[in-house]
């Protein structure tokens, strides 16, 4: 069904029920569990949390509590969509009924009634061929491309706006939801800043408070502010030298795999007038004078080197006296929480505590994500200058092909999905600024990882083309389906991306082999 109002065809449905909350692993869907996790506080609504990384485990969790679910389904009269059968009615019993009441007039008046009924059916059979026609296309559309709409945290809060128990933590959720499919390169940058838009309206009507209010000095207060901030990750967790290395914008922009590269990153920094002792200490640690402008300088600066997007639009939000995120620094956080390798308990610990740093009063996890984040950012920085270095990126005709062997450092980080897709997307932004060949520019990219060695499989995923006028639509997941299914290749659609898929490593040559015949 599709659901045009969230409240009336949604929430007042199941807030009287116990609700059983099947939670995805991404930092979306963890923004928009914490919304409703409110939300059911608030009304005093019971709940089951169970978090599900792919289909299997959703079946086998819909299958462990399918005693107690109801499917609520909402009849398509009581959305006024009249059915297919009543639009498109030859209605031949009702003529050949009138053709049997006529009343013996003229057969002139028969012949011109006749034909005015051959032609309205005609016109109706017409009409249902393009319906018929038109469906098959939108479906086609539809099935045939993977991308993204709104946030579902935006959704979420957007739900608790309407009911009027929208609040600061719900709504910074909302801004982590969203800063997250931008991290993630899921949505388009008009669509990202219209988004924005919407949230700031929220921000000023929650924070409206004067600086110098007693209130918004209080240890416990949390405000959260629109700014444009500098395209640099984690870098005021990190030194400034370290975040210039692991962003792949600057890492890509400056080519830092090559000598060349690291000749332009010290002009870039000489060019600024920053000393190298205060670049490489934490940025915190850095001298005040020079903290005051650093944007201004940065940004200048990154014009004359090329680098024009430096600046983006975004939120920050203030823990009491000292403690200040962006909404990006808890979107790496959360997520190398979630995927983290080392392994600490059960299957759940890792999301539990993912979930457990979204909220202010877990602090000291999100520290932990926080370091979490910057090794993965340096493991994914070394992983593509590599890949570059040793040439491992190769055209496969219609698409470029990237495998990162067993053995390779930091590989079983890899074989988690959303670590392997950063890697994959900054792997494929950085090749297209090192390649001189220009049709490999416009090419998308397939990638592979050992995925789990003793069952012999691989993780493998596709990313669409990395161009300014990308609408960031992912067409490899039917064309993995397919490849699959035209050479019995053994593959396994677990993930909720459709892009994304297991395979057994004997079965890799044959699966490339027909998804390059059938992408020629």
């Amino acid at each position: 069904m599709f659901v045009s109002d969230c409240r009336r065809e949604f929430y007042d449905l199941i807030v009287t029920q116990r609700v059983l909350l099947l939670v995805a692993s991404d930092v979306d869907a963890l923004c928009a569990c914490k919304i409703l996790q409110a939300l059911f506080q608030c009304d005093h609504v019971q709940y089951t949390l169970v978090p599900v990384s792919g289909w299997q485990e959703l079946e086998t969790a819909f299958l462990e509590h399918k005693d107690q679910i109801k499917l609520l389904v909402k009849q398509d009269d009581d959305l006024d969509v009249p059915a297919y059968d009543d639009i498109f009615r030859d209605e031949e019993d009702e003529e050949e009924d009138s053709e049997n009441e006529s009343d013996g007039s003229e057969p002139s008046e028969k012949r011109r009634r006749f034909e005015e009924e051959v032609i309205e059916r005609t016109m109706k059979r017409r009409q249902r061929r393009e319906w018929e026609a038109r469906r098959r296309e939108i479906l086609f559309d539809y099935e045939q491309y993977e991308y993204h709409g709104t946030s579902s945290a935006m959704v979420m809060f957007d739900l608790a706006w309407i009911m009027s128990k929208d609040l600061n933590d719900m709504l910074w959720w909302a801004i982590v939801g969203l800063t997250d499919q931008w991290v993630q390169d899921k949505i388009t940058q008009m669509k990202y800043v219209t988004d924005i838009g919407i949230l700031q309206r929220h921000v000023s009507r929650h924070n409206h408070r004067n600086e110098d209010e007693e209130n918004s000095l209080s240890i416990d207060c949390m405000r959260i502010a629109f700014e444009y901030d500098l395209r640099l990750a984690l870098y005021q967790h990190w030194s400034l030298y370290e975040s210039l290395c692991n962003t792949s914008y600057t890492s890509a922009s400056f080519k830092l795999w090559s000598v060349q590269g690291q000749k332009r990153l010290q002009e870039f920094l000489a060019d600024m007038g920053l000393p190298l002792k205060q670049v490489k200490q934490k940025f915190n640690s850095m001298d005040m004078s020079l903290k005051e402008n650093l944007r201004e300088m940065i940004e200048e600066s990154a014009n004359k080197f090329g680098m024009k997007d430096l600046r983006v639009q975004t939120f920050s939000i203030h823990f009491g006296f000292k403690n200040k995120f962006s909404a990006s620094d808890i979107v790496y956080a959360t997520t190398s929480l979630m995927e983290n390798v080392e392994k600490e308990g059960p299957e759940t610990t890792n999301f539990i505590k993912a979930l457990d740093s979204l909220s202010r009063g877990n602090l000291d996890k999100l520290h932990q994500g926080l370091d979490l984040a910057k090794k993965q950012l340096r493991a994914i920085q070394q992983t593509v200058a590599s890949c570059i270095c040793t040439n491992l990126v190769i055209s496969q005709g219609p698409f470029l092909y990237c495998s990162l062997m067993e053995g390779t450092p930091d590989v079983k980080l890899f074989s988690k999905p959303v670590s392997l897709c950063l890697l994959s997307k900054y792997l494929l932004k950085s090749f297209v600024c090192s390649t001189k060949n220009k049709r490999c520019k416009l090419l998308p990219l397939v990638m592979a990882a050992p995925m789990d060695v003793e069952q012999g499989t691989v993780i493998m995923v596709g990313i669409p083309p990395e161009t300014e006028s990308s609408d960031k639509k992912n067409f490899f997941g039917r064309a993995f389906e397919k490849a699959a299914e035209s050479t019995n290749s053994r593959t396994l659609h677990n993930h909720f991306e459709m892009s994304i898929i297991e395979l057994k490593t004997e079965d890799r040559s044959k699966f490339l082999d027909a998804l390059i015949a059938l992408l020629s």
